[in-house]
């Protein structure tokens, strides 16, 4: 299938830059398989479309501050970075971006999200060890001090470029993260859980829904575009992932009591899917490089929960496998023509 296909035209006003004032406010499209219908409604308004035997399922990963801003101390030019993995032995894999090339030994100096970008405030300092082919670098961080301490002093919230050109406000480090986020590991967020408050999800739970956790962190493949023109030419990223032997029994249980299995997001879905690869679900953990479009038979998703996605992206490639691709071209339209916001901040459709 052409990458082209894919493509739409979406006007950049209606890239989300910032949340909504509350989380339940986004707007919800209604897209019905059955009845090939689309309804407008909101995110408030989800407990009337759940049934007490249904099952939500959640992916409780927790993006880390892993976008660096700081200065090169030989030269003094700017340099950022995002971590895309932390390897053993205290080395970070980083994608830098500076001018100029850089060498081996040189030293950064970081600065924290409260420092202005003018100062040049003595920092965390990182030294450069070995470029990668893929053009990422081994940083090692020049202190002794445990992980976490470190990024929450000098850690960024790694907003996508395309909301402020990528540069947080100290809001985003609470809104770009769900509100049931646990496990650390992701270097963006699962976006689709982004629109839940604690009170929905009682408002859920007194309707009998029983609501679980999958695990997937996700990856610097999320930010990375196809470049095949055939789509079955391209190799997916591999992004960590689990799901527990309880998630996969009540799972199981709900399901053999007529409920469904609603997934919220994509990354629910791959969990999900990858999880019942060999027919029946059952408890998983490993990496996922799960690539799914036309044609593919879903195994254990019933009804999915996302947000609007990029032009050409696999993310879009799953949405329209699952929700039929002339019905979600046309949802799309519907959502253009209706303003909803899209992307990560953006509003959500519940594909029934």
């Amino acid at each position: 299938m052409p990458l082209s296909d894919y493509d739409y035209h979406l006007p950049p006003e209606l890239i989300a830059q910032q949340p909504t004032p509350n989380r339940t406010d986004s707007r919800l499209l209604v897209v019905n398989r059955q009845a090939q219908t689309l309804e407008h409604m909101h995110i408030s308004d989800l407990p009337s479309l759940l049934k007490a035997e249904d099952v939500l399922v959640i992916n409780n990963t927790k993006v880390l501050p892993v976008k660096l801003f700081g200065y090169r101390l030989e030269t003094g030019g700017k340099w950022e970075g995002i971590i895309v993995r932390f390897v053993k032995h205290r080395l970070w894999q980083v994608i830098c971006k500076t001018k100029r090339s850089m060498r081996t030994g040189e030293i950064i100096v970081l600065q924290s999200p409260d420092t202005l970008p003018s100062d040049k405030k003595a920092g965390l300092l990182l030294e450069l060890i070995s470029k990668q082919e893929d053009g990422s670098w081994f940083i090692k961080p020049l202190t002794k001090e445990p992980l976490a301490t470190v990024l929450k002093k000098t850690g960024w919230v790694p907003l996508p470029p395309y909301i402020r050109k990528g540069k947080m406000s100290p809001e985003d480090a609470q809104r770009y993260q769900t509100v049931y986020a646990s496990e650390p590991g992701a270097i963006a967020a699962p976006t689709a859980g982004l629109h839940f408050t604690p009170q929905l999800f009682d408002e859920i739970k007194q309707i009998g829904t029983a609501v679980v956790p999958v695990t997937l962190h996700v990856g610097i493949g999320t930010f990375k575009p196809i470049t095949a023109e055939n789509i079955e030419e391209h190799r997916m990223h591999t992004e960590w992932c689990s799901l527990s032997k309880e998630t996969a029994e009540t799972i199981l249980s709900r399901k053999t009591g007529g409920g469904r299995i609603i997934a919220v997001g994509t990354t629910s879905v791959r969990v999900l899917e990858s999880a019942s690869a060999k027919g029946t679900l059952q408890e998983y953990e490993g990496e996922t490089s799960l690539f799914i479009r036309p044609p593919y038979f879903f195994r254990n998703v019933d009804v999915l929960l996302t947000n609007f996605h990029f032009p050409k992206s696999t993310l879009l490639m799953l949405v329209r496998t699952f929700g039929g691709d002339e019905l979600i071209k046309a949802a799309y339209e519907e959502a253009i023509r209706e303003k909803y916001r899209f992307f990560s901040y953006g509003d959500a459709m519940l594909i029934l």
